[in-house]
């Protein structure tokens, strides 16, 4: 079998409703000839049973950073992506990627950050996408929701992603920017608002932006896990 272009790595914990979506978007993105890999983190739910019947399930428990690097370690393409299991992307994300990557320098990148449902304009979620995109574009800077692809060995080569009970992505996105370009695309991964409507959309945003800063004032994330949602 010729190797696959791309892997994509699904980390999941009790994703029984929203793990089929994610797979299926991958397929759209990717090719049907694109490997797919859930690593389940230990879930309760019927998650595993959804998704081997659809490809490939890893059992890798220790935390989504420890679960990515499970999947990578079995990746059989050269392109690994990233894929969060409440997020979907658009489909032309593989050839926005392989586009990207005509590039030697680049070694890695991410897509823009949408929320599903669409947001209306103007909304406080539609504020949202604009600030964390905004982010991206000065700063270079991107989390898991914006689904991470990178050169499989380049991914490698920094050492994979921290297994940190928290910003594990934060913390693999600098450790390529010191050795290459980490390019942004303009194709969109849209993601859940569920953790915003879950803990309320303000205290959300204001407690993520606060651990952020901390995390990259030197503030070791064991210690800033019991304050995150």
């Amino acid at each position: 079998m010729p190797r696959p272009i791309f892997s994509v790595v699904i980390p999941a914990l009790n994703e029984e409703a929203s793990i089929e979506g994610a797979i299926d978007s991958a397929k759209r993105a990717y090719g049907d000839e694109c490997q797919i890999l859930v690593v389940d983190g230990g879930s309760t739910d019927r998650t595993r049973e959804v998704a081997r019947g659809l490809c490939r399930v890893i059992v890798r428990t220790g935390g989504r950073g420890a679960q990515m690097n499970a999947g990578a370690g079995e990746a059989r393409g050269n392109v690994l992506v990233f894929l969060h299991a409440d997020t979907h992307v658009d489909g032309d994300s593989g050839s926005r990627i392989l586009r990207a990557l005509e590039d030697p320098d680049v070694v890695g990148g991410c897509h823009r950050f949408r929320v599903k449902p669409p947001a209306s304009r103007l909304s406080r979620y539609a504020l949202l996408e604009a600030g964390v995109n905004l982010r991206t574009r000065v700063f270079r800077a991107a989390t898991g929701d914006q689904t991470i692809f990178v050169r499989r060995e380049r991914f490698h080569e920094v050492g994979g992603y921290p297994e940190h009970p928290l910003f594990e992505d934060v913390a693999l996105v600098k450790k390529l920017r010191r050795i290459g370009r980490f390019q942004p695309l303009r194709s969109r991964a849209h993601t859940s608002r569920r953790r915003w409507e879950r803990h309320g959309f303000a205290r959300t945003v204001v407690l993520h932006w606060l651990l952020r800063a901390a995390f990259l004032a030197g503030v070791k994330p064991e210690r800033l896990a019991d304050w995150y949602v």
